[in-house]
């Protein structure tokens, strides 16, 4: 729950208060141990939750243009817009 919601550390403080106050929940030393763990570790748990939810390839790159024809037989043709994109696809870290 805690990383699922990337809690900042009043949201950690009003889980944990609440999660001790339970019946059967954790003890007040086993909050500060989490809150603790939280603390320290809580970048490297979500970029660990970000790179498990990304697909295998990630966007590198990305150009894009709109295009619209000024000459044409037909005169119902001239200035359609196209729209062309170009996306660089690629695996994290290379």
């Amino acid at each position: 729950s805690i990383a699922s919601a990337d809690m900042d550390l009043n949201q950690l403080e009003v889980f944990l208060t609440a999660q001790t106050k339970k019946q059967g929940g954790i003890t007040p030393d086993q909050a500060a141990v989490i809150a603790n763990f939280w603390k320290t570790h809580r970048t490297k748990i979500h970029e660990s939750l970000i790179d498990q939810s990304r697909w295998e390839k990630v966007l590198k790159n990305m150009n894009w243009r709109v295009d619209l024809k000024s000459q044409s037989r037909h005169i119902d043709q001239i200035n359609n817009p196209v729209a062309i994109v170009e996306m660089e696809l690629g695996k994290k870290g290379q």
